[in-house]
Order: structure tokens, then sequence, then C-alpha cells
């Protein structure tokens, strides 16, 4: 396995690779989460390539940037024993140098949700992925379904600007109580960590309730406010039954929809989601 820190070294050994080539792009701290799309683009691809770079321009003010868990020497014992051809590790130096000053902006679909709450977050998470995907060059990049929003983001903007690549989405990667596993759950004491089911509790209600035939949208948003408000340690940041193409908030449902959520357990902001379809 390799291990690259510059992007001309990365762009001359990719060179090399064999095609199809996969890429899954990580903040590193590697979970369960993302072994399950490092597995798979092993299985679908001749090569694997894997980023770890905690991006900071996707962190707003007052954010976890500096505090977001990192353990470089885990990361690279899991990922050889996945099978990894190579990792990139860029400074942020290396990926934004002095005088950086061009930005990808998908614009509609990034105002909504957590674009909504967290300003210029997709702005960084758009931006940085543009130019991995340039670095790269894959066959086919893999990201869950958990970061729901994220993923609208980067299909569109590969759809608008013409970029030769598919996007591989798959299913949130669950603990057995159904919390989703996300690196974060590491800042969770262990009454938060409880607490933090409610999350999926409101979810598993919004998909019971659908199931039974209510299409009523704003009924459903109600519901799992209703239940997150029986947690003491949780604070709404949003509650939404969107259509899970533009993420636009539904009256009835329709269509497949995009149940989705961001809550804070005590100081740690957690986000959700399920397809209801």
């Amino acid at each position: 396995m390799e291990v690259i820190e510059k992007i001309n070294e990365i762009k001359m050994f990719r060179l090399k690779l064999t095609e199809p080539v996969g890429f899954v792009p990580t903040m590193g701290y590697l979970h369960q989460g993302h072994l399950s799309l490092i597995r798979r683009s092993r299985a679908e691809n001749l090569s694997v390539v894997i980023s770890i770079f905690v991006n900071p321009t996707q962190f707003g003010s007052g954010e976890d940037f500096d505090s977001y868990p990192r353990d470089t020497e885990c990361d690279l014992a899991l990922l050889e024993k996945e099978g990894a051809d190579v990792v990139f590790m860029p400074s942020a130096r290396e990926i934004y140098p002095p005088q950086f000053d061009s930005w990808v902006v998908v614009d509609k679909l990034a105002q909504r949700l957590e674009g909504a709450n967290r300003p210029g977050h997709f702005r960084g998470v758009a931006t940085v992925c543009a130019k991995l995907f340039n670095i790269v060059k894959p066959t086919r990049a893999y990201f869950g379904q958990k970061d729901a929003q994220q993923v609208a983001v980067i299909k569109k903007m590969i759809s608008d600007l013409n970029m030769n690549l598919k996007i591989i989405t798959l299913p949130t990667v669950r603990e057995s109580d159904g919390l989703a596993i996300s690196s974060r759950n590491s800042y969770l004491n262990h009454k938060e960590r409880q607490a933090a089911t409610i999350l999926y509790r409101a979810l598993t209600l919004t998909q019971k309730l659908w199931s039974e035939g209510e299409r009523d949208a704003r009924r459903l948003r109600q519901e799992m406010t209703s239940l997150l408000k029986k947690e003491p340690l949780a604070k709404i940041d949003y509650v939404s039954i969107a259509d899970r193409e533009t993420l636009s908030e539904l009256a009835q449902i329709i269509s497949p929809a995009l149940a989705s959520l961001a809550v804070k357990i005590g100081s740690t902001r957690l986000i959700d989601n399920i397809v209801l379809r």
C-alpha cells in the first residue's frame, strides 16, 4: 500500500493503476461505515484509492475542525488490512495553496437543511470533492447514505459539470440500537450516547406511520418533533420530510421522500435520515 502526500506524486502513481479505479474520500478516524464503502470499492474495482483529509473549508466558525477526531496510525493499519492500493493524505496547504481562490457552488440544493444551518459547508464539500475527483480521476466514488444531502450535492455537481465518474451510495451502517455510526459519536458520554438513540427512534416512527399509509408530510414532521422533544438532552436543529431529489419540503408524499433530522445531544450535533419509498 502506497501512502502519498503530494498531488503531483499521486497523479504520477495514478497512471500505474489498473482500471477501473474505485475511490473513497474520507476525513479519517475510520469506522465500519467507511469500511463498508472500502469493501464495496474493493469488490467492484481493480484498484482502490482512499483519501484522508480533514477539510477545513467545510467547517464553519465555532465548529469542531480542531477537535475533529484523528488517528492516522490506526487508519493506515485498517486500510492495509482492507487491501487499499493508495492512500492520499495531503496537507491543507497542498489542497489550498496560498492565493487559492476558486470555489464550486451548488446553489439550491446546498441552501436547504444542512446548508441553511451551516452556511458555506457545501461550498467546501463541493470544492474539495471536485479537486479530489480531478486529482484521482476515479471510475467510481463511494459515499454513505447517512450524509444524504452531501450525496445529492455531489451528484448534482457531477451532472452539471459533466464529470466522468459514477457515484455509488451505500446504506447507513448502524449500531445494534440503531444509532448511525459516525466519527462524532466519540464525543458522546455514556448518558448522551443513550439519549442519541432518539434520532433513529424518531425516524423509525416516521417509517411506521408512512408504511401504515400516512402521506401527510406535515403530520410526520410533527410526530418526529414530538418524540424528539421527549428527550431532555436533545435540541432540534431541523426535522424534514423532503423530496428526495430536490430536498424541497413536502406537504404530501407522492414520490420517494427523504425523512431527515439534525439534533444536538449535549454539545454534539448528529444527523440521520431514511428514505420513504
